[in-house]
């Protein structure tokens, strides 16, 4: 489904959301990384900088694969899939029309059920 151009003015601020979600949720993991490292003071850091530097490559890695170069013709995809994975709950679609949300929730139940 592609969206109307109002329905692509509201996914692109969703992005916007999901991705400060994303974000936040992230810097907690790399904060708990951290604190664990602070706690067991190790000898060697190596491993731990490893932990740090391996979660931020991945997260990174993530966020260009969902967010870099998105086009329009996506966004209905990339809706659906920061709902299955919980980036964006059923409450953030209320500014879509009714005919994009009802179609986004029948995919959503579609996928869901696989």
């Amino acid at each position: 489904m592609d969206f109307s151009k109002a329905d692509n003015k509201v996914a692109r601020k969703l992005f916007e959301v999901a991705l400060q979600r994303e974000l936040k949720k992230e810097m907690q993991s790399f904060s708990e990384i951290l604190n664990d490292w602070k706690t067991q003071q190790p000898e060697d850091n190596r491993d731990d900088y490893y932990k740090i530097f391996t979660a931020v490559k991945d997260f990174d890695k993530h966020i260009a694969r969902r967010y870099d170069g998105l086009r329009n013709s996506w966004f209905f995809d990339t809706i659906i899939a920061m709902l299955l994975d919980k980036t964006l709950l059923q409450p953030d679609l209320a500014d879509f029309s009714d005919e994009a949300k009802s179609e986004i929730l029948r995919i959503l139940k579609f996928r869901e059920a696989d």
